[in-house]
């Protein structure tokens, strides 16, 4: 997953970078509400972690952006004002979760994965194509039931391949999905991660498709 934080509190937002990194996310992360669009307009999500008081305004009036606008990135909003009401506001506003502070690490960043997997429009926890089995909970890929040792970033390359089995992703769609906007893309980094994976999971379970990119073999 890609997972942009909107968080003014710098150590709550350090702590998800690095909590949602250890269970497999590349994060960016911003702190108003203007930084949190320019983000939207430039790059793409699979879930977005967005705390409802912000210097410059209420996360709620960058959320009902988004979805004016026809953003469907999933949000899960994340704040100190638990009441009721504010729940109810927040999911009427297009919120797909919402969890107070303080909150479970762990909990969260299964949160994330749920509603990233349904703004995917995946049901199953865990994504099958061929004889490739992958559980982004635990992180861990099978190949005809047995364990493959995955390092972080091919087990992000093969997550983007098997999210939608048969659709090509291009190299630069990839590259998002492995580094934040800190990070140096490497020019042959895909290249390496996808001939890796190969002799792993098996040469012939990804495609590549000349000119356009890399697609997962449905059977």
């Amino acid at each position: 997953m890609r997972v942009l934080v909107v968080e003014d509190d710098p150590v709550l937002s350090n702590g998800l970078k690095v909590g949602l990194g250890l269970a497999g996310a590349t994060v960016d992360q911003v702190s108003t509400c203007a930084d949190a669009l320019a983000a939207l307009a430039s790059s793409t999500f699979d879930a977005i972690v967005l705390d409802l008081m912000l210097p410059d305004g209420s996360g709620l009036d960058v959320l009902r952006k988004m979805r004016s606008d026809k953003d469907p990135t999933p949000v899960l909003l994340l704040t100190a004002l638990d009441e009721t009401s504010d729940r109810i506001a927040g999911l009427d506003s297009g919120a797909d979760d919402y969890m107070g502070k303080p909150f479970d690490l762990d909990e969260l960043a299964a949160r994330v994965r749920a509603i990233a997997r349904r703004g995917a429009g995946r049901a199953r926890a865990i994504m099958v194509a061929g004889d490739v089995e992958l559980d982004p909970s635990s992180l861990n890929a099978k190949v005809k039931g047995e364990r493959v040792p995955l390092s972080r970033r091919e087990f992000a390359v093969l997550s983007a391949l098997m999210e939608r089995p048969g659709i090509i992703r291009s190299k630069s769609d990839i590259e998002e999905r492995l580094y934040g906007w800190q990070e140096e893309v490497e020019s042959n980094t895909v290249e390496v991660h996808i001939h890796n994976l190969r002799n792993k999971v098996g040469r012939e379970a990804i495609e590549t498709v000349r000119g356009l990119g890399y697609r997962m073999r449905v059977t």
